[in-house]
């Protein structure tokens, strides 16, 4: 985005696309094009999605770093498909090759169906305390120091040193769900961004985090000059569709997670909010939109950088158009949070 939004101390993140019609070569010259997109717009990142069904989200981070300047993949990083061990190894691995620093998106869950093929039967809350300590011995390896021995409750280890070192200026970020309260305790636990799903409320509390970071919200937003624009956009991309309607309610029954019920158990715009859950409701995306004027979508913007948000995921960009409404809308909510009210 622009050089004054990131001297706000803002970080804003797109998203790769997931993998969806086109396959091999295609998919990827899908994902290079928008992670080519998202960094010349001044993007910090890209989300970079893992579940059973996705590409490996590592090697798609590798792609991403060897085809942009400075975007930082944020992946995805599920325990059941890794030991904590291996992740610290991708990290210092992509760090010391290219000299980028990554986010690690740390998730606690997903679709319950993918860990019932995996054998994991772990409940929401006890998932979030096998993340903590899966996350606190990333950090640990990834610190250097002496040979790190853990015996906690879901991993052990005897004398594990990491090679090579981590510089420390390319330590992870760190992100986790926080919409849920064992969501919000993982964040404060290990130092991490929460970041959750905004409802239909402008500027809604956010619960206390301690010591960790600032909290952020994933959000797609489609701005233009007018409301009336703005619509039309919107309904053109994602047109009302009774099949993915329908996918949307065979994703919640085989989802156990707060965020996916909490969205679906919201309001849609009315008319007059530009808050719009159509595209989550028709199984297009993962998030709700902000939809309508440059200053409408900046004004709801800016009730979220007043309650302490810092960090924003956007949805996966259809294109460079689309970035530069998006970096109107930021530059006049920077400017709008900035005056007193």
């Amino acid at each position: 985005m622009s050089r004054r939004i990131e001297r706000s101390g803002i970080e804003i993140f797109s998203t790769s696309p997931p993998l969806g019609g086109a396959e091999g070569p295609g998919y990827l010259r899908r994902v290079v094009e928008i992670a080519r997109l998202s960094d010349e717009a001044g993007c910090r990142g890209i989300l970079v999605y893992t579940d059973n069904s996705q590409m490996d989200p590592w090697l798609v981070a590798q792609a991403i770093i060897q085809n942009t300047r400075a975007l930082c993949p944020l992946v995805a990083v599920q325990p059941l498909y890794m030991h904590p061990y291996t992740v610290a190894k991708m990290v210092t691995t992509l760090g010391n090759l290219y000299g980028r620093r990554l986010y690690l998106n740390m998730v606690a869950g997903g679709f319950s169906n993918d860990a019932v093929a995996l054998d994991d039967t772990t409940p929401h809350d006890r998932r979030y305390d096998r993340l903590v300590e899966y996350t606190s011995l990333v950090k640990r390896l990834l610190a250097g120091g002496p040979p790190v021995t853990v015996a906690g409750e879901f991993y052990r280890v005897q004398g594990l040193r990491l090679a090579p070192p981590l510089p420390p200026a390319l330590a992870p970020g760190l992100l986790v769900s926080g919409s849920s309260a064992a969501g919000w305790a993982a964040a404060k636990a290990i130092e991490a961004v929460a970041v959750r799903y905004p409802g239909p409320e402008r500027g809604e509390a956010v619960p206390a985090q301690g010591a960790a970071p600032p909290p952020g919200i994933r959000v797609g937003i489609i701005a233009r000059e007018s409301e009336e624009e703005a619509w039309q956009v919107a309904h053109a991309r994602f047109p009302l569709d009774r099949k993915g309607e329908l996918a949307h309610q065979l994703a919640m029954k085989v989802s156990d997670s707060h965020w996916h019920k909490q969205l679906s158990g919201a309001s849609g715009s009315d008319g007059r909010s530009p808050y719009w859950l159509v595209p989550f409701q028709t199984f297009k995306t993962f998030c709700p939109y902000l939809v309508g004027s440059y200053e409408r979508v900046a004004e709801e913007i800016a009730s979220h950088l007043e309650s302490g948000h810092r960090t924003f995921i956007l949805d996966v960009p259809p294109g460079r158009e689309e970035l530069e409404h998006i970096n109107v809308a930021f530059e006049r909510a920077v400017e709008a949070a900035a005056c007193p009210r």
